[in-house]
């Protein structure tokens, strides 16, 4: 179990973590989703602890990470860019592995080897972006990790290996009850196999808990109005996004409430219906880029 604890982290005088605090339990996926400059690096960098926090804690199993290779042994992390010896072939990076992690487990690198195709003869300036991407995956994996940090884990993959990818880390999950934590912008595979999500804004966390909740709180709807909406509503606090196709209008809200509906329909609406919302939809709508309205300036806090 990872827990961050009032996590906060300053670089040359700028916030860039403002007290985080969330947990990941044993065998669950949590995925880490913000704006570009959101923080989800410079958290990663102080969970794995390449970063000391300037308060708060990261703890996995009750001991500190930071300056514990003990624990850092138990971590298995995948950077958006991989920066391995260019020179060294891949099976001189594998006997690296087996020498820094005491559990590296071979037999393990072969099956997934199987699978993700990538030659060992080969040196790692000759690999494409996805083939070193399958190949940190790989690695990462045989050490036999009790927590997992991915940061953009699919990058570079094409979509047969997104779907080998995303198969290999459910089945880690559920075998060996492995914490994970994905950073990731590719919402609609992270919709289908996360189990809690926790959103992240300028350095803050603005939500955290699982996906039916979310969309228990933000809701799409589409409504005809019989003229135009008015502005009050449109500017209204419960409002994230407005976007018209034809005659209907599609209003992203939170927190909606029965006063909020009512309020609605004393505008005159001829349809006022809720509709499925996607995460992706919900990021949009959020963080901005959804039609002439959408907030973009704020840090919205649901």
């Amino acid at each position: 179990m990872i827990e961050i604890c009032n996590v906060s982290k300053a670089i040359d005088d700028s916030d860039i973590l403002k007290d985080v605090s969330f947990t990941v339990n044993k065998g669950s996926i949590t995925a880490l989703i913000g704006p570009n400059g959101a923080g989800k690096t410079s958290l990663i960098k102080t969970i794995t602890g390449i970063w000391l926090p300037d308060k708060g804690n990261i703890t996995v199993d009750k001991k500190p990470v930071y300056e514990n290779p003990e624990v850092k042994a138990k971590i298995g992390y995948v950077p958006d860019s991989n920066h391995y010896y260019d020179s060294f072939k891949v099976k001189e990076i594998i006997n690296m592995y087996k020498y820094l992690y005491k559990d590296f487990n071979l037999k393990r690198f072969e099956e997934l080897n199987s699978i993700f195709q990538i030659s060992i003869s080969k040196r790692i300036r000759e690999l494409s972006k996805g083939n070193k991407t399958r190949l940190s995956i790989m690695l990462n994996l045989c050490i036999m990790p009790q927590v997992l940090i991915l940061d953009e884990p699919t990058s570079g993959l094409d979509p047969v290996a997104k779907k080998q990818f995303w198969d290999v880390l459910i089945d880690e999950v559920a075998s060996r009850q492995t914490s994970v934590i994905i950073s990731s912008h590719n919402l609609v595979d992270i919709e289908k196999v996360c189990d809690s999500i926790v959103l992240m804004d300028r350095g803050s966390i603005t939500y955290k808990g699982d996906l039916d909740d979310l969309k228990r709180r933000v809701k799409k709807l589409q409504i005809v109005f019989i003229g135009e909406p008015p502005e009050a509503l449109i500017k209204s606090k419960e409002v994230c996004s407005v976007s018209k196709i034809g005659s209907i209008y599609y209003i992203t809200v939170k927190d909606s409430s029965k006063a909020f509906e009512e309020q609605v329909r004393s505008f005159g609406i001829t349809l006022m219906e809720e509709i499925d919302i996607t995460l992706e939809e919900i990021f949009v709508s959020i963080y901005g880029g959804e039609g002439t309205y959408a907030i973009s300036e704020q840090s919205i806090t649901i």
